[in-house]
């Protein structure tokens, strides 16, 4: 199953995809023999948060949406319900444009996880399991991780942590041999145009088409890019490794990305996707290069550049016209 993008997690009522997942959890529920801990991995955007959701309504009798117990999980005052997640980062909210989302910060810290503690002493006010979801937990820090890891190691009864991550691997080792994992595959074709189909305003047949040629099977991934005017995004990026921006039409395609909603992300995201790309047809064509081509590993340094240049640019707040300007100036290299 894979979240519907016209719903928030915590209200998603309709769900395409991952049924093999779904029914292997409920399986479980019906043996009695509920593992403390999961770990959904998968790519971004592909419904982990939805699911864990899913299944916190399971345990916690909220799957009927519309009867009490379902109302307080959609409101997030159900009293066995702990979520845990990247919080705002409050230095560049005042900075973020009327109507966009503000940036979250980079990391879970320890002061995000320390409720968890209190919240797993008390008694269960349902009387039933208490539930805490961990959304983005491969963002922990040291200190936050090493919190989980000790609850981990010694589970209160009728308690269940559920955890999401599309970087396992930068979870402790200790955490993930400690969860029971379910793996999220991305949607295929069918279940994209389904999803998208959906959508209050689906896009036209060419839209989404070329929206499911960059989602990478990610129904959350296909939303951002139609905010963010993705197709049109996709375009400049095109022309940028194909060299066609000069000095001075930098500026316009700057502001012109900044202009969309999370414009500047969703370009980062789809510059890079670029440059993965051409370094795998560098690495598959090396007996017959092309004027102008770098090696794969040349690609592969320009990748990290660019990570790199976005991470520092939202962790420290940095500006965002100049980090664009830093990039096409990098690629205009090649």
């Amino acid at each position: 199953m894979a979240e519907l993008p016209t719903d928030d997690p915590r209200t998603c009522r309709q769900l395409v995809g991952h049924d093999a997942a779904w029914a292997q959890f409920l399986s479980v529920i019906r043996t009695g023999r509920l593992h403390h801990a999961w770990l959904l991995t998968g790519p971004e955007g592909v419904g982990k948060a939805t699911m864990a959701f899913m299944m916190a309504r399971a345990l916690l009798g909220a799957m009927d949406h519309d009867s009490p117990v379902g109302r307080r999980v959609a409101a997030g005052t159900h009293a066995d319900l702990l979520v845990i997640a990247r919080s705002v980062n409050e230095k560049s909210r005042k900075k973020t444009k009327k109507g966009a989302s503000p940036p979250l910060r980079r990391e879970i810290v320890a002061d995000d996880v320390r409720p968890i503690g209190t919240f797993l002493h008390r008694t269960a006010a349902e009387g039933g399991w208490r539930v805490v979801i961990v959304d983005g937990a491969d963002y922990m820090n040291r200190t936050a991780a090493n919190a989980i890891l000790k609850i981990l190691e010694e589970p209160p009864e009728r308690a269940i942590l559920i955890l999401t991550a599309a970087m396992p691997g930068r979870l402790l080792p200790t955490i993930r041999s400690r969860c029971r994992v379910l793996s999220l595959s991305a949607l295929d074709g069918a279940a994209m145009r389904t999803v998208l189909a959906s959508l209050p305003d689906a896009p036209p047949t060419e839209q989404l088409e070329a929206i499911l040629a960059l989602a990478h099977g990610a129904p959350g991934r296909a939303v951002e890019l139609l905010r963010a005017g993705g197709v049109e995004l996709a375009g400049l990026v095109a022309n940028v490794m194909a060299g066609g921006v000069d000095q001075e039409r930098a500026y316009d395609l700057a502001a012109g990305v900044l202009a969309q909603e999370n414009g500047f992300c969703v370009f980062f995201d789809l510059l890079c996707d670029a440059i993965s790309d051409r370094a795998c047809d560098l690495a598959r064509n090396t007996a017959t290069p092309h004027a102008g081509d770098l090696r794969p590993a040349r690609m592969a340094l320009l990748w990290q550049d660019m990570v790199r240049l976005r991470a520092e640019t939202e962790q420290f707040n940095l500006d965002k016209q100049q980090a664009l300007l830093t990039a096409l100036a990098r690629v205009s290299e090649i």
